[in-house]
């Protein structure tokens, strides 16, 4: 009775570990910004393969700063272009980074990462290929300063 038990034990516990394990269909690429400094002249690009058009994503915006970081939110706009494609669609973004003199984000140390959510509705691409996504400060600050990394998280959305 007792090893059956064991047995029994092992096989729930094991099933949970693979259950845990599954897989995330997520996508996200940083960049690092020297000094701390991210002028408005840099404008990163970051490039996306999109293989799957018949599933939706959750898009975020990523951003890695110090606690001197000096607003409560940042102005960012987002460019995005497909392939060799010269037709760019940009949209400006006034994210909330910190509320009442509290970061809005995950923290350690002084430093504090944010992943905030650009779209209420999920995005759906619609065509495969190489999608590619320039970001850039569009604060009154130049170059804004205590700003460590930022980037862009694709989650897929499994129906």
């Amino acid at each position: 009775m007792r090893s059956n038990l064991s047995i029994l034990s092992a096989f729930l516990i094991g099933m949970l570990l693979l259950q845990s394990c599954a897989q995330i269909d997520l996508f996200e690429k940083n960049v690092s910004l020297p000094a701390g400094k991210w002028a408005s002249a840099v404008k990163p690009k970051i490039t996306f393969e999109i293989t799957d058009t018949s599933s939706s994503y959750h898009v975020f915006f990523v951003i890695r700063h110090t606690d001197a970081f000096g607003y409560n939110n940042i102005w960012v706009r987002i460019s995005s272009s497909m392939g060799t494609d010269t037709s760019n669609i940009a949209r400006n973004f006034d994210l909330p980074l910190a509320s009442q003199n509290k970061w809005l984000a995950s923290g350690m140390d002084d430093i504090y990462e944010h992943r905030i959510l650009l779209y209420s509705q999920p995005v759906r691409f619609q065509k495969k290929g190489t999608y590619t996504f320039t970001i850039e400060q569009i604060m009154r600050e130049d170059p804004l300063e205590h700003v460590m990394n930022i980037g862009l998280r694709l989650e897929k959305i499994r129906s």
